[in-house]
């Protein structure tokens, strides 16, 4: 497949598709006499990988070593497995921060709700706070 064919199917600019392999991250890829890029089925599956890479949060320079590892084979899947295991745990912790973010917003969504009810703010701190509030508050609390 030309590189244009690979760019409309994938949707993926070309730019981006000579920049991939200028840096390496298709290590098989063949040219033909006219040094024209011809992808094969394995470059599309390793769009597919790239894509994937990328929007679990790794850089171009992390899925070009990950493809790197793939390359040097068996000997590397300690590193892989590595590499996984350390993206897996930061997105572990952006998930704790956006389940905090997301307390705190539910709990200003109640607060207001019920200055909305009263007319004022004045008096809320006289209403029963829920109970999965109340700890949230005092985290915004000075």
């Amino acid at each position: 497949m030309k590189i244009s064919e690979v760019s409309q199917i994938c949707n993926i600019p070309i730019s981006t598709l000579r920049y991939y392999d200028e840096i390496g991250l298709f290590p098989n890829l063949e040219r033909n006499k006219n040094g024209q890029r011809n992808f094969q089925k394995d470059e599309l599956e390793l769009l597919k990988v790239i894509d994937c890479l990328k929007v679990s949060g790794l850089s171009i320079k992390e899925i070009k070593e990950f493809i790197d590892l793939v390359k040097q084979g068996d000997t590397t899947i300690s590193k892989r497995k590595l590499l996984f295991e350390e993206r897996l745990n930061k997105v572990n912790e952006e998930i704790d921060k956006l389940e905090k973010i997301k307390e705190i917003l539910e709990y200003k969504q109640w607060y207001y709700s019920k200055a909305q009810e009263l007319g004022t703010e004045q008096g809320i701190e006289n209403i029963n706070i829920p109970e999965k509030f109340i700890e949230i508050k005092k985290s915004l609390e000075c």
